[in-house]
């Protein structure tokens, strides 16, 4: 956000962070790339408890403060009565490597040639290793052994079972991670709790950015006064796909935060939002916020990721000239990134530039052939303009990269209906399945199930579109027609009345 960091300064003042949304980490949290130290440190209950900062353990230089036998001094303060007996509690011989404290809660890991240290000090769980291959000191050390091992002399240790909850937060990570949503009332659960970890508290919300349940929204508005900055912002950009009159007063509150992190991410949120809505108090905080936001992106001119996030913010205020000019500077920076290609194919799309879109949409195939945006927005592009066959194509290899698209299954639907009705079935049953709440979806099912005559199962899935959504009134005019196709006049007169009871429903439709 800035370049200006100075020692002292609050880390969320100058800076947002990665967390376990990327799959540089495991899904419990241990470091799978190259990240940045802060992020395990986040999750370390010793740095939570503010008792503990990097000058207890390192010197200004950066070397150790303790070594050999005097090893585990760091953490006498908080554990003295562990580290004037260490060997009861680590079971390891006095001067072995397993009997240091650092060996067991801080292992060394390999990486690009480079030796990193696991700041999250949380203990070994050698079951998150058996679900998740992630990494624990008890085989790092034991290198002739396996997790199964580990895991039976650690549960003989400890009665108590804290890998339980280290499985049980990893579990709903990689839920995620993989679109699974059936847990997702635990994970609404724990975002919303104050007491859980940030770090993982904000990768769940992160990945719930592609979780389409409206289920969602309390859950993350109330994470809006959750302590963490780092959550609140996370909060703040899901809200970006979900301000309504219940959001935007919250949205702008945010605006006014403590922390740059979360008042930059408000005015990115807030962008599209037209200025004439607010009130002149509203107005000058959210231009206060926007001032911050655009030196936060001007802070790095060299950084494609920048611009790229520059072009979105004039996207979403649709000032699409000004989106591409960003756009393309990214590009420039960075030939190789998909992100800006794409999203400068959408604005020129906006500006009815469909010749230059595509161009731009197959240079970013050019740098990645199975790039889901890339191919996706391709395959929508060339079925506007009737190249059905391309369109085709574009929207398979999707499915190929992601077969839990709703979007290509559904695109892919409608345009193969007229030649391949019951391949087209498919793809509507299967965007159906992925996006059940949607009832654009369930009302195109039922359409094409009534062309082949399976008229009873078109009804039953249109009275379920309606219970869902009683303000689409597409699904109303044909359920209707379905009624009276099968001679049921009177449930069909139902059906209208209950449409033209609907505010929603418009003056020319009820005519």
């Amino acid at each position: 956000l800035t370049t200006s960091f100075r020692p002292g300064d609050r880390f969320f003042d100058h800076y947002d962070l990665v967390t376990l949304e990327h799959p540089d980490y495991y899904p419990d949290g241990r470091d799978l790339g190259e990240n940045y130290t802060y992020t395990s440190w986040l999750m370390s209950p010793c740095a939570a408890s503010g008792k503990l900062d990097c000058n207890d353990c390192h010197t200004p230089s950066g070397r150790m403060r303790f070594i050999k036998e005097k090893s585990n001094n760091a953490c006498m303060p908080c554990h003295a009565k562990r580290v004037k007996n260490p060997t009861a509690h680590t079971h390891h011989q006095a001067g072995s490597p397993g009997n240091e404290c650092i060996g067991c809660h801080m292992p060394t890991t390999d990486f690009a040639r480079m030796a990193r240290t696991d700041h999250s000090m949380l203990p070994p769980a050698p079951s998150a290793t058996l679900r998740y291959r992630s990494p624990n000191a008890c085989i790092i050390c034991h290198t002739d052994k396996d997790a199964k091992w580990a895991d039976r002399w650690v549960r003989k240790w400890r009665t108590r079972d804290y890998q339980k909850p280290v499985l049980s937060r990893a579990g709903l990570i990689d839920a995620a991670r993989k679109q699974d949503w059936s847990r997702l009332s635990e994970m609404l659960r724990f975002i919303t709790r104050k007491k859980n970890n940030e770090v993982y508290k904000t990768s769940l919300i992160r990945l719930l950015r592609s979780c389409d349940n409206d289920q969602k929204w309390p859950a993350i508005i109330k994470t809006l006064r959750d302590p963490s900055p780092l959550v609140r912002a996370s909060a703040v950009e899901a809200l970006a796909e979900h301000i309504n009159a219940d959001t935007l007063d919250d949205l702008l509150r945010m605006t006014e935060d403590d922390h740059r992190l979360v008042r930059v991410r408000s005015a990115s949120t807030l962008a599209g939002v037209p200025r004439d809505l607010l009130s002149e108090y509203s107005r000058g905080k959210l231009q206060d916020a926007t001032d911050e936001f655009m030196a936060a992106m001007q802070s790095r001119p060299d950084d494609w990721a920048s611009h790229y996030n520059m072009g979105n913010y004039y996207a979403s205020r649709r000032e699409y000239g000004k989106a591409v000019t960003s756009f393309e500077t990214a590009s420039r920076l960075e030939p190789r990134a998909v992100p800006p290609l794409v999203n400068a194919s959408l604005a020129y799309n906006a500006m009815g530039q469909n010749a230059t879109a595509e161009r731009s949409l197959r240079k970013a195939l050019e740098s990645d052939p199975e790039s889901v945006a890339a191919n996706l927005n391709l395959g929508l592009l060339l079925g506007e303009q009737g190249r059905v066959e391309e369109a085709e194509k574009a929207l398979r290899t999707v499915m190929k990269s992601d077969p839990k698209n709703a979007t290509a299954a559904y695109n892919l639907c409608v345009l193969i209906a007229r030649d391949r009705l019951d391949e087209a079935l498919g793809y509507c049953q299967q965007a159906r399945e992925l996006r059940p709440r949607d009832p654009k979806y369930g009302f195109t099912l039922a359409f094409y199930l009534n062309q082949t005559g399976d008229v009873d199962r078109a009804v039953r899935i249109l009275n379920e579109v309606i219970r869902q959504e009683p303000a689409f009134k597409d699904a109303y005019m044909l359920l209707a027609e379905l009624y009276r196709k099968q001679g049921d006049e009177e449930r069909a007169k139902a059906i209208y009345q209950r449409a033209l009871s609907l505010k929603s429903i418009s003056d020319r439709v009820q005519e």
